[in-house]
C-alpha cells in the first residue's frame, strides 16, 4: 500500500480514531490490488489502524463495494431491481451472458469480464443500466450492450459524459427527448444581511429567520 496515500487518508481522522479510516483504506487497497481484497491486504489495513483483523474482515464482508474474490478487469454490476427489470434488464443480462459465455457471478476465461447482478444502483431514470468498475452506462439495449463489451475488449471503453455517466442512447444525463426544460439558470441564493453573525451567536427563537427561511 502506498505510504503517502494512506497517511493522507489517516490525516483526516483524530489519532485516537484511526479505525474510522477502515473503509477508505480498504478501498485504496482494493484499487491497488486489481479490484479485490486478499486477506493480506485486509490484515495490512488492520495493522495500520491498530485493530484486530477480524474488525476489518467484518467491514469488508458487510459492504458489497468490497470484493473478497478476484474479479475481471471490467467488473459488470447489472442492476436487476424493479425499474431496471421493467425496462429490460433481463434482456441485457441474457445479452451479456450469451456474448461473453458466462453466467451471473462468473468471470471470462481471459479475465476481462466479471458479471454480477446487484440491487438498485440509483440510476432508475435511465434504466436499464450497469456499473462497470466506477462508471455508469445507462439506457442500454442489447445492441449498445454488445458495442460496449466490444469496445472494452479493444481496451477503449466509452468515455463518461460531462455529468459522470454515459447514457448509451445519446441523451445527456437524464434529460428527456426535449433536452433541458427547467433550471435553465442558476438560482440566486437567499440574501443574508451583512454582519448577521458578527457576534457568533444565533437566537434559537429566530433560527428560521437566521437561516433565511
Amino acid at each position: 500500500m502506498h505510504t503517502h496515500k494512506f497517511f493522507k487518508i489517516l490525516s483526516k481522522y483524530p489519532a485516537n480514531y484511526k479505525q474510522a479510516g477502515i473503509i477508505p483504506l480498504l478501498d485504496l487497497a482494493q484499487r491497488q490490488h486489481g479490484g479485490w481484497l486478499p486477506v493480506a491486504a485486509m490484515d495490512k489495513v488492520a495493522q495500520i489502524v491498530e485493530t484486530d483483523p477480524a474488525r476489518v474482515y467484518e467491514v469488508a464482508s458487510f459492504y458489497t463495494m468490497f470484493n473478497r474474490t478476484k474479479t475481471g478487469k471490467y467488473f459488470l454490476q447489472l442492476c436487476g431491481t424493479t425499474p431496471c427489470m421493467i425496462c429490460g434488464s433481463e434482456d441485457i443480462k441474457q445479452t451479456i451472458e450469451s456474448h461473453l459465455g458466462i453466467k451471473n457471478g462468473e468471470t471470462t476465461k481471459d479475465g476481462l469480464f466479471t458479471l454480477l447482478e446487484v440491487e438498485c444502483l440509483g440510476a432508475c431514470a435511465n434504466a436499464p443500466m450497469i456499473q462497470m468498475n466506477d462508471d455508469y452506462y445507462e439506457c442500454l439495449t442489447p445492441k449498445t450492450t454488445i458495442e460496449l463489451l466490444e469496445a472494452c475488449k479493444e481496451g477503449k471503453p466509452p468515455v463518461m459524459g460531462k455529468w459522470g455517466s454515459l447514457p448509451m442512447n445519446g441523451q445527456v444525463s437524464c434529460e428527456g427527448p426535449l433536452g433541458k426544460t427547467s433550471l435553465l439558470s442558476e438560482p440566486e441564493p437567499p440574501k443574508v444581511e451583512e454582519g448577521r453573525f458578527k457576534d457568533g451567536k444565533v437566537d434559537p427563537a429566530s433560527v428560521k429567520a437566521h437561516m433565511a427561511y
